[in-house]
């Protein structure tokens, strides 16, 4: 054991003794250390893979496992279909039976088609010889008009010195709200200033509105005052 001047501890090192033809080697103690301690943290990596169900998967004969499906929305299509066998179904919805992929595609192909997975947790799968451009252009076009059917909730702001042009204004854009579009309208009356002690103004205001449309209208939620904005809820008859 020496003793370095720099430094108050000692060095230590160890020597491996190879056999008297070979000369003696001294390896460094630091060195050991770091490797001994990559090779733990590389143990801890892969046990934690284990552990946590990480990891490649792989495809077999029973189908597709999960997180195994294409990137066009979870739906395989042509090569990226990689089973043995799939049950085919036409373009015109005739059922071509079980086949290899190799072959539907091929079906497909010669009529200008694609092939595109329909039921992957089936066994086996089920295909179908489809335009897949239009499909998908016909599935954005369903979830659209689901959300336009939706009703909404729209917003109208008002002030308490509104003109009464502008309040015709805002009457036509409700009734168009409220009978075009089945839409329930929440008015907003925002108050400023010293507008605040004169609250009774509003509700005036809310009546006259109110007024307007009751033939097409119902109040869901009477006038209400939070802090400095007045809101009422109107819902279509």
């Amino acid at each position: 054991m020496e003793l370095d001047w720099r430094e108050r501890r000692p060095t230590r090192s160890f020597v491996i003794v190879h056999p008297p033809s070979a000369a003696a080697s001294v390896l460094d103690c630091g060195w050991r250390r770091r490797f001994l301690r990559r090779l733990y943290s590389l143990k801890l990596w892969r046990k934690a893979l284990k552990s946590k169900n990480m990891g490649f998967r792989r495809m077999d004969n029973n189908g597709p496992r999960p997180g195994n499906a294409g990137a066009n929305g979870g739906q395989r299509v042509n090569e990226m279909i990689r089973v043995p066998q799939v049950l085919v179904i036409s373009e015109k919805g005739e059922q071509l039976g079980v086949m290899s992929p190799q072959e539907a595609l091929a079906r497909a192909r010669a009529v200008d088609l694609d092939l595109v997975e329909m039921a992957p947790q089936a066994r086996p799968p089920v295909c179908r010889i489809m335009d897949y451009g239009k499909f998908k252009f016909d599935q954005r076009r369903r979830a659209s008009n689901q959300k336009s059917n939706k009703p909404q909730i729209r917003e109208l702001r008002l002030r308490p010195k509104i003109g009464a042009a502008d309040v015709e204004v805002k009457v036509n854009k409700a009734r168009e709200f409220l009978e075009k579009d089945k839409d329930k309208v929440i008015l907003v009356l925002c108050f400023k200033g010293r507008e605040c002690a004169h609250v009774e103004e509003g509700e005036k205001l809310m009546d006259l509105i109110f007024k307007k449309v009751e033939d097409i209208a119902k109040i869901e939620a009477p006038p209400k005052l939070m802090g400095k904005r007045m809101t009422c809820t109107l819902a279509p008859k």
